[in-house]
């Protein structure tokens, strides 16, 4: 028989007691955990809804309201960086789009499983009601879904809901180095000879493909478009949102009844991004009639070669926007040819605005697109590298458009002809493009 005294049973009570309060704190840590983790990467619930089998209808548009018609998806992209997730780009309204589900198809027995979907509506909506936002599924264990569709409940009939396939699924090698995301093209565009010189600028400084989210553009504007796309350079996504939302042509919210900015530039950036992501090794985030010009450099291999090598831990390169205005131009390189062409000759303008004290330069960027989560117009909103600001002395932007500073007198202006170093390579590629779809 065991006696315990006082002292013992003290101990041992003290003892229990430091024991069952390191298990709870530890079980509440552990909850915690799972809860963030839940938050970004929920649960795949793998019960399959009515037994049904993987039907339903291929998405056919670029964008594809669901039936509460506040949810517009745009595509779905299979995304391993931190989970095995699909991660389904699309435009929500902000406020009173609460649950959705991801419903699955399973190719080993072609049935469908449902997972509830993080709805991550990113930070940059600018005021507007509706913004870009992620939709994000666990996908179930064992299975490589091919095909996804969204929900607003985890029951219904799988026949009535269009299917998504979840692209990115296989590795690819690159096929381009350097990949250029134009979005959104819209308002009539006609600014055809900016454009054909942009292009070929591009082509000279090293792009391989260029993606346009094309609202509408001129008649003209569409044989220079089909093209490039016969010849393989330009890629083209049809945008028609304003079909589907009230869209505004300013990036922030006036209080006009409108639903989202700027066309939903934002939304197309990231889709591009996840777009080109096993395809290509740099993706460039700009518009039509911004150039980024290296400066100590030929082209934009031997520029970020050189950034990478400085810039190691770096996936993001941000560059300074500057004016280049089409009101202030030189007699040089007028090509009489030209002249009956639509759009602005950016070899004639070679004057910059300075920089106004304590206004921030806007900047575009040439991106990893591996290592971003998501991104606004100019600068990334979640990555998983370093961004880098590049010296005006490196590169810069050259944005031919109208001024900034239009009160400046032309002696005020700073005189920069970076672009003319390009020209005779610029003028004979320009040429064989008028000659081939305008002249």
């Amino acid at each position: 028989m065991m006696h315990w005294g006082k002292k013992n049973i003290c101990g041992v009570t003290a003892c229990i007691l430091i024991f069952a309060t390191i298990f709870i704190s530890s079980w509440k840590d552990a909850q915690q955990q799972n809860n963030i983790t839940r938050k970004h990467f929920p649960q795949a619930t793998t019960t399959s809804p009515a037994y049904q089998s993987c039907r339903g209808e291929p998405a056919q548009n670029a964008i594809t309201p669901l039936k509460d018609n506040r949810t517009f998806i745009i595509s779905a992209y299979f995304d391993n960086r931190e989970s095995k997730v699909t991660r389904v780009i699309g435009i929500v309204h902000h406020a009173e789009v609460k649950q959705l589900y991801c419903w699955f198809c399973c190719q080993d027995d072609r049935k469908m499983y449902v997972s509830k979907a993080t709805i991550d509506v990113h930070s940059d909506r600018f005021g507007f009601p509706y913004g870009a936002a992620d939709i994000i599924c666990l996908e179930p264990e064992g299975c490589d879904p091919t095909h996804v569709s969204v929900h607003q409940s985890p029951h219904g009939n799988i026949d009535q809901l269009p299917r998504f396939e979840i692209k990115n699924r296989k590795t690819e090698t690159f096929s381009a180095d350097f990949t250029v995301c134009i979005s959104t093209m819209f308002g009539n565009y006609n600014n055809v000879l900016q454009f054909i010189q942009s292009m070929e600028m591009y082509k000279i400084l090293g792009v391989q493909k260029v993606v346009i989210y094309k609202n509408n553009c001129s008649h003209l504007m569409e044989k220079v478009l089909k093209f490039y796309m016969e010849e393989g350079t330009v890629e083209i996504i049809p945008w028609p949102i304003n079909s589907h939302l009230k869209v505004s042509s300013k990036w922030l919210f006036m209080q006009d009844g409108t639903h989202i900015g700027y066309y939903g530039q934002i939304t197309a950036l990231n889709d591009c991004i996840y777009r080109n992501m096993r395809r290509s090794r740099f993706v460039l985030l700009n518009d039509a009639d911004e150039i980024i010009l290296p400066l100590k450099h030929s082209d934009w291999k031997t520029m970020m070669s050189s950034l990478q090598q400085q810039n190691p831990g770096a996936g993001v390169f941000l560059f300074e926007n500057h004016i280049f205005p089409e009101t202030v131009s030189t007699h040089m390189f007028n090509i009489s040819s030209w002249n009956t062409v639509p759009g602005v000759n950016i070899l004639q303008h070679v004057h910059r605005e300075p920089d106004r004290k304590n206004v921030f330069n806007p900047r575009k960027m040439i991106i990893d697109p591996r290592k971003v989560i998501q991104t606004s117009v100019h600068s990334v909103l979640r990555a998983y590298a370093d961004s880098v600001y590049v010296p005006m002395d490196v590169a810069l932007i050259y944005h031919c458009r109208v001024p900034l500073q239009g009160h400046l007198p032309r002696e005020a202006l700073i005189r920069d002809t970076t672009l003319w170093r390009y020209n005779s390579s610029l003028i004979t590629n320009v040429n064989k493009v008028l000659y081939q779809t305008v002249l």
